[in-house]
């Protein structure tokens, strides 16, 4: 304009394909510790993930980085990754521009609050994500520097929640109740397109990291469409 803010076991090709599947599970169900920090998906601040046990054994709960670590081989990024990074750029950048809106036309306190967090968690995530797709230049066609608001990239046609240039215009002409109304509109529609967004990496992508940091997103974002929901 933070699901803050997207894991695999030690053996095997079948439990890596195990953990990929629970990755989509907390994507699709979110957290129970409400928001959490998303601009460092290194820190084991983050989620814990629920690894699946072998065959006669229990799933365990280990840390992000203990999941990276056993990942192990087989987890560079593929072309699922480059793509939910790339495309989340632009739409945290179009998410970031209404929540400037909302900082110098909402009526409501409580809209100008939740724009604000908005803007905190996507700003450092945007960074992470540039620094994601510099890491791995190499590996994927998606290398751009992510600088374009509202599909100027050519990718706002393809990304769930984007508000068009139409409802752009209609939202920077809004004001007090009017505009605190449309803000919520869009940017619920927004936040749920995110959300689709990160459960599509989470079945498809292969990078741990890419799957961190849409788990957050999903999760953090789910949190937000509740108490967005509940302003209107």
């Amino acid at each position: 304009m933070s699901t803050h803010r997207f894991r695999r076991p030690v053996a095997g090709v079948g439990l890596a394909v195990s953990l990929a599947a629970v990755l989509s599970l907390v994507a699709l169900t979110g957290c129970t510790g409400g928001e959490a920090a998303v601009g460092d998906t290194g820190s084991d601040a983050e989620a814990s993930v629920i690894v699946p046990g072998r065959p006669g054994e229990e799933a365990r709960t280990v840390s992000p980085r203990e999941a990276r670590e056993a990942a192990g081989e087989g987890t560079g990024p593929n072309a699922a990754d480059h793509a939910f990074m790339t495309m989340m750029i632009e739409h945290h950048e179009q998410a970031v521009e209404m929540t400037e809106l909302a900082d110098a036309y909402a009526e409501d306190s409580a809209v100008r609050g939740i724009a604000g967090r908005i803007a905190a968690a996507q700003e450092p995530e945007i960074e992470a994500m540039r620094a994601w797709l510099l890491r791995n230049a190499e590996g994927g066609e998606a290398t751009g520097d992510g600088h374009g608001h509202g599909g100027h990239d050519g990718h706002g046609d393809t990304m769930p929640g984007m508000a068009s240039e139409e409802e752009l215009a209609r939202l920077r002409a809004a004001r007090g109740a009017e505009f605190d109304a449309l803000f919520l509109d869009l940017m619920i529609a927004h936040h749920e397109g995110a959300v689709a967004m990160a459960a599509d990496v989470s079945a498809q992508g292969n990078d741990v990291t890419a799957l961190e940091m849409a788990a957050e997103i999903g999760a953090s974002q789910r949190v937000e469409i509740s108490r967005m929901e509940a302003m209107r």
